[in-house]
C-alpha cells in the first residue's frame, strides 16, 4: 500500500491512479480518503446503470433546491454550442 498527502496525490493523480495497488490519502497527517484500484478496464453493467440513475437523480435534485429550470439550462447549451463553433 501505497502512502500519499493529499497534495502528491493532486499532483499526481494520473500516475496514482495506474497504480495497481491502493493508496491511503493523508490530510494534515489523518486519513483523508483510500483509493483501491478496479481490477477490470469496465464496470459490471447493472453497477454503471445504477450509478448512473443515482448521480442524475443528486443532480436533479440539486437544480431543483437552486430553483434552476430545465429552460435555463437549454439556453445555456444553446449559447455554449453557438459560441464553440465560432472558435
Amino acid at each position: 500500500m501505497k502512502i500519499a498527502s493529499v497534495s502528491e496525490f493532486r499532483d499526481k493523480v494520473a500516475q496514482m491512479f495506474r497504480s495497481r495497488e491502493p493508496i491511503l490519502v493523508l490530510k494534515r497527517g489523518e486519513l483523508a480518503g483510500l483509493y483501491f484500484p478496479y481490477p477490470h478496464k469496465t464496470l459490471p453493467r447493472g453497477f454503471q446503470l445504477q450509478l448512473f440513475q443515482e448521480i442524475t437523480c443528486s443532480i436533479a435534485e440539486r437544480l431543483t433546491q437552486a430553483g434552476v429550470r430545465e429552460e435555463e439550462i437549454l439556453e445555456d447549451f444553446e449559447t455554449h454550442q453557438k459560441a464553440r463553433r465560432r472558435r
